[in-house]
């Protein structure tokens, strides 16, 4: 199932007044949308994956930013530097397995083709370089989370 046609599903349960739909398509995907009336309603459904749960109980990434948010005009925050965002939907992983170590953790230099973590989509592992130069100053995703396309990873300053 494609994101497009996510988004039409609940687009549709929306229309429809539905709070919850499950689809399931024999052994190719399982989907469950549910809406809650306490909370507005997301962009986007959440996705639920259940897969290398081994690499999420091994690394242990530490997330703390190497530089803190400035306050700019009228106390708008202000983040220094430039974001690698997520080029596909998937699972987030830091390491290629959980035996080695993380492609990169909070003060390392990056260039235009270092890998900085790797996403899983379709039981297909994709790597993401980090496009710009600079030193990572915050991890902002954790190792085996799922990400949407878009959604901020690394800062890099």
């Amino acid at each position: 199932m494609e994101l497009k046609q996510i988004k039409e599903l609940v687009s549709l349960m929306e229309k429809a007044g539905l709070k919850k739909i499950r689809i399931k398509d024999k052994d190719r995907y399982e989907i469950e949308l549910e809406k809650h009336d306490d909370q507005p309603p997301p962009s986007l459904p959440q996705i639920v994956t259940h897969s290398h749960p081994e690499i999420h109980s091994k690394l242990n990434m530490n997330t703390r930013p190497l530089h803190h948010e400035e306050t700019g005009k009228e106390g708008e925050k202000k983040v220094e530097g430039k974001f690698i965002t997520a080029p596909l939907v998937g699972t987030v992983y830091h390491a290629s397995s959980p035996e080695d170590p993380p492609f990169i953790k909070i003060g390392d230099r990056v260039d235009e083709n270092t890998v900085v973590c790797i996403i899983e989509a379709m039981k297909v592992m994709n790597e993401v370089k980090a496009g710009v130069s600079g030193v990572v100053a915050e991890i902002l995703v954790s190792n085996a989370h799922p990400v949407e396309f878009g959604a901020k990873l690394v800062r890099i300053v």
